[in-house]
């Protein structure tokens, strides 16, 4: 009997890792379990959702055809102001330095750097807007290289989120709760979907800052949580180390790195023989992708090579390592080795004051970058089968925080409404969704969750967000905890 014939029976069997691990020949690869099953999809198709998650492996197949192989999430930390970008206002230059009308701000929750204000002064946009594309879609002249890709994106103006402050609202877009130990949205795409590619992760983060300080950026955005630790995020740095640990110390080559990860399989099975801790085999999978990624990731993280067309259409940025130009052809890079889920952070956005110049420089070091990323994946044909995200944790209110001037104002946190865009596989082209009021403060059509939003990209990768569960401490968790519904209207 072949070993993916006894490993199926296994699993619909439902026999006890002990027998399982006496009755295979597996070496290495009982240690490596899940990976095999990751590499596989033709046998996980065959295990199913329910046996796979029964034996706490990647379930490794969509429950439908997918739009999206991939999804690329571009994702600007900080907030960036929709008002200063996307979401065009006249009424606020009509009204310029006039309290926001009580009727329209209807004693919402206020943060606490500005709920004591004692006036609510309206600010409009410094910078021009103009209509771009087949369809006019408006779009800030801090962004000339995005108008131009217009066609292509799809535009929601109508996001919206409960939590106003930093963490919890990107802890909830990242993993579908505002606390903390849930499992990341590319630790959910690893474990419903698998990996196409033995050798790098299904789930790889990159980060990049745009000016100083920022809001800070903490490991349990790209977790697994609970579930296993295989599907945690690998987070790729600039540099000679992309992956720490990944090198082999001083004095160890790779032929002895493999005696040594043969001997340590033994004595993982060993333990795990005697303790039955699925996360003994799961560890023991990491090491192996570890000892496969010698190869794969440092041809992959070398940009050096990439002609320079490439630079010249990513931005100068590009060829400086760490920059979010330079990430942004790191992601096209790993999207071609099959990588399913790339996060890229882009911190700087947090403008409570001083917004029009610090918005100015944010907005040009992303600008270039993520139009050519589109156009790229484009010319390569790649862009048909990829997602690309778009935008922070929440947007940024109507009125000034703080003293305002004609040429300098803040923005407070708003949860309320806010803007992202989306482009690639399955959503429409040159098309907005939503609409907010004429302050930008309210949504009064189309409103979309940060559940809703989410259930909608799992869509598209073929996943159905209701079924794709994992079951921990009695309870069946899900990306979506019990809400979100799929955005049909965005997708093609």
């Amino acid at each position: 009997m072949s070993f993916y014939r006894e490993l199926e029976n296994h699993v619909h069997e439902q026999l006890s890792r002990r027998n399982f691990l006496s009755k295979t020949s597996l070496g290495l690869g009982a240690a490596a379990m899940a990976s095999l099953l990751s590499a596989d999809n033709s046998l996980a198709k065959k295990v199913g959702e329910k046996g796979a998650e029964a034996a706490g492996l990647p379930i490794g197949h969509p429950h439908f055809a997918p739009k999206a192989k991939r999804v690329i999430y571009l994702f600007q930390s900080g907030a960036p102001s929709q008002l200063e970008l996307f979401d065009y206002k006249p009424k606020l230059e009509e009204m310029w330095g006039k309290d926001l009308p009580e009727s329209v701000r209807k004693g919402q929750r206020l943060t606490g750097m500005t709920a004591g204000q004692s006036s609510f002064p309206l600010a409009a946009s410094k910078y021009k807007f103009k209509q771009y594309g087949d369809n006019d879609m408006m779009v800030s002249e801090l962004m000339p290289y995005t108008s131009g890709i217009v066609n292509d994106v799809t535009f929601i103006r109508s996001m919206f989120t409960e939590a106003i402050n930093h963490d919890p609202a990107v802890t909830f877009f990242q993993t579908g709760s505002q606390q903390g130990g849930r499992p990341s949205w590319g630790s959910w795409v690893s474990y419903g979907l698998g990996s196409d590619n033995q050798n790098m992760p299904a789930f790889v983060v990159l980060l990049s800052k745009g000016r100083g300080g920022d809001q800070p950026l903490y490991a349990k955005l790209w977790s697994n949580g609970f579930l296993p630790s295989i599907h945690q995020g690998v987070v790729f740095r600039s540099g000679p180390d992309p992956v720490f640990y990944l090198n082999n110390p001083e004095g160890i080559d790779r032929t002895s790195r493999r005696r040594m990860l043969n001997s340590l399989a033994k004595l993982q099975q060993g333990q795990f023989e005697k303790l039955l801790d699925p996360e003994i085999n799961y560890r023991m999978a990491q090491y192996e992708m570890a000892y496969r990624m010698q190869t794969a990731v440092p041809e992959t993280m070398d940009i050096s090579k990439e002609p320079d067309y490439i630079f010249d259409m990513y931005g100068e940025d590009s060829r400086k390592p760490g920059t979010f130009a330079a990430n942004c052809v790191l992601a096209r890079k790993l999207i071609e080795k099959d990588v399913k889920f790339v996060q890229l952070y882009h911190q700087g956005w947090d403008q409570h004051g001083n917004l029009p110049n610090d918005i100015k420089i944010m907005a040009k070091s992303v600008d270039q970058a993520s139009a050519a990323l589109i156009n790229d994946l484009k010319q390569r044909g790649l862009l048909d089968e990829t997602l690309v995200v778009w935008g922070g944790e929440f947007g940024r209110g109507a009125y000034s925080q703080g003293k305002l001037t004609h040429d300098n104002y803040g923005r407070d946190h708003h949860p309320r409404s806010f803007t992202i865009w989306m482009a690639g596989a399955g959503v429409k082209k040159g098309f907005v969704y939503g609409q907010t009021d004429d302050f930008g403060y309210n949504i009064i059509k189309d409103p979309v969750h940060v559940h809703d939003f989410q259930a909608t990209v799992m869509h598209l990768m073929g996943i159905d967000h209701e079924q794709l569960v994992f079951k921990h401490q009695g309870r069946r968790y899900r990306l979506t905890d019990v809400h979100g519904k799929v955005v049909k209207p965005l997708l093609v």
